[in-house]
């Protein structure tokens, strides 16, 4: 049986979003069995385990390859694109992330030590990328989710 039947006809944008989608969701169970609190905030939220964003990627590649074959351009292109994305998030948007740590330290000792206080208490956004594994989790994802799909 058909578990996509009906949902029109741009079968793979489809795929991509139920890929993302159980990415998120498991942000949340993952988030839920590490820190032992239920964050429904991860469902939108980005970083953390497994990466949504390679999962989207990944399964777009994936069901463009088996659609319209693996040597086709368009599978070449979306490869690419999701070879750029990953890299993104593992390098540049994790390292945002670790200098967002490193600036919320340095502000809140400011803050501490500091008598007039005009300084804000706005944190900077920590979870902004991924490590590796997430990475690697998140493309295996995307990938079996398309390939069981299309």
């Amino acid at each position: 049986m058909d578990i996509l039947a009906g949902i029109g006809n741009n079968r793979i944008l489809w795929i991509t979003i139920i890929a993302w989608f159980i990415a998120q969701v498991l942000k949340v169970i993952t988030t839920l069995l590490m820190d032992k609190h239920l964050n429904l905030l991860r469902l939108v939220g980005s970083g953390g385990m497994p990466s949504s964003h390679s999962s989207f990627v990944m399964s777009l590649a994936t069901g463009v390859g088996k659609l319209h074959g693996w040597d086709s351009s368009i599978f070449a292109l979306s490869l690419v694109f999701a070879l750029v994305v990953m890299y993104d998030a593992a390098g540049v948007r994790y390292a945002v992330g670790r200098q967002a740590v490193i600036l919320n330290q340095i502000i809140e000792d400011f803050h501490h030590h500091r008598k007039d206080k005009k300084l804000t208490e706005n944190r900077l956004k920590e979870l902004v990328g991924h490590t590796p594994y997430e990475v690697f989790a998140g493309a295996v994802l995307g990938i079996a989710i398309a390939w069981w799909l299309v």
